[in-house]
């Protein structure tokens, strides 16, 4: 289905794609600097609430839309109109964008570099060979070098999908006889790229999880926020909960260690421009900073808007920007504040739960969306904003908290 909207832009034209709601303060900003804006998106997203005063041609695709089916309606849009930019708002399209920009020769990053960003195995090797430091892994694919592994790293091992996101599909094992099971459920699937050639099996190592959150032009690190999450977010989605990340505090030796990590982590990567989410694990027993995975997308469950409350820096904005400056003009990040941000989030029984007896003046934010609460904090003071999170915490655990089986894969 394609819709026009109305427009008298005459500057570039962006076409962004997204597989879920999420990015209209990108689109906005697009629109913002001039620019002709067609958004693509799967048929089941066709009635969220798109930012369509931002957007001048609206096209949906089936929700079971190969890339193919993406390189093909794109490449039908430059049929009749020069594009400029190839833009991925959400994770699963970043090999979409990849392969449009290579099949239309449309500057960008390509689907080698792309693919470090969705393949869990490859941003593994990656980043192992570069010397950042990563739990012990292996590919499920060679049976000698699976019983090897096992041999010499100790359990328990997390079995991981390559290629899905957040906590989808992992399987915590502690034997080997578990994990001979689970290979073998794996290639008793009718769907090839979900068998086990298509999954890692990694040390499992506890600890506490980080963020980083990053703008990036011209392969330098202009911007980048460092976060902790409250429990690893592999437990909220097994175990169900509060989701919580708050500011790591400013100047701290985790957040100097981790801020490097991660700048040694992109450049291995050649990342070049746009924004990435970076997740790290210190761990409990060593103290050592892990790598766990990276994405070259804005972080999800509000971690933008958390960010924006510490910094006052929109990264979707700026995120545009950068793909705006290429080639055109420079670009210098604006300056930001050094408070501290931070959220609760959850699944609700209540459909609209109703947060108004929460009046701490911190808060900046609440989460309005279906069964799910949430609250954003914004204060100079590390303290207070950690104080909140953990009464909401509480709170919302007594008065909303809904738990919902982990999901085995995406929608």
């Amino acid at each position: 289905m394609r819709r026009a909207m109305t427009s008298t832009s005459t500057g570039l034209t962006v076409v962004c794609l997204a597989s879920y709601f999420k990015g209209n303060d990108f689109l906005r900003q697009c629109k913002s600097q001039g620019c002709f804006v067609i958004l693509v998106v799967k048929e089941k997203l066709k009635d969220e609430a798109w930012a369509l005063d931002a957007v001048d041609e609206f096209l949906t695709v089936a929700n079971s839309a190969t890339p193919e089916v993406f390189v093909h309606a794109v490449t039908e849009i430059a049929r009749r109109r020069h594009l400029d930019r190839i833009v991925a708002l959400e994770e699963y399209d970043v090999m979409n964008a990849a392969l449009i920009r290579e099949h239309l020769r449309i500057p960008g990053m390509g689907s080698t570099t792309a693919r470090l960003f969705r393949d869990k195995l490859a941003m593994r090797v990656k980043a192992h060979d570069a010397g950042v430091r990563v739990p012990d892994f292996v590919h499920v694919l060679n049976e000698d070098e699976v019983r090897t592994y096992m041999r010499h790293v100790e359990p328990p091992w997390v079995l991981k999908p390559r290629l899905d996101v957040s906590a989808i599909g992992i399987q915590k094992l502690p034997s080997d006889d578990l994990v001979w099971r689970a290979i073998e459920a794996l290639d008793a699937r009718p769907v090839l790229h979900e068998r086990s050639s298509y999954y890692l099996l990694e040390r499992f190592v506890p600890g506490e999880v980080f963020h980083v959150d990053s703008l990036v032009q011209d392969g330098e690190v202009v911007f980048a926020g460092v976060n902790r999450y409250w429990r690893p977010p592999m437990e909220v989605a097994h175990n169900g909960g509060v989701f919580v990340t708050c500011t790591v505090r400013r100047g701290s030796d985790e957040e100097r260690a981790l801020l490097a990590m991660n700048r040694a982590l992109l450049k291995a990567m050649n990342f070049v421009r746009g924004a990435t989410h970076a997740e790290f694990i210190r761990g409990a027993a060593d103290g050592q900073f892990y790598f766990l995975e990276v994405a070259a997308r804005v972080g999800g469950a509000y971690i933008a808007e958390t960010l924006e409350a510490a910094t006052g820096v929109n990264v979707w904005r700026e995120w545009a920007n950068i793909e705006l400056a290429r080639d055109v003009r420079a670009y210098a990040p604006p300056p930001a504040r050094t408070e501290y941000g931070g959220v609760a989030l959850a699944l609700a029984r209540q459909e609209w739960p109703d947060t108004s007896a929460y009046t701490d003046p911190e808060i900046i934010h609440r989460v309005a969306k279906r069964h799910h609460v949430g609250l954003i904090v914004r204060s100079p003071d590390y303290d207070r904003v950690t104080a909140l999170l953990g009464q909401f915490t509480e709170r919302f655990s007594s008065e909303f908290l809904a738990v919902l089986p982990p999901l085995e894969k995406a929608d």
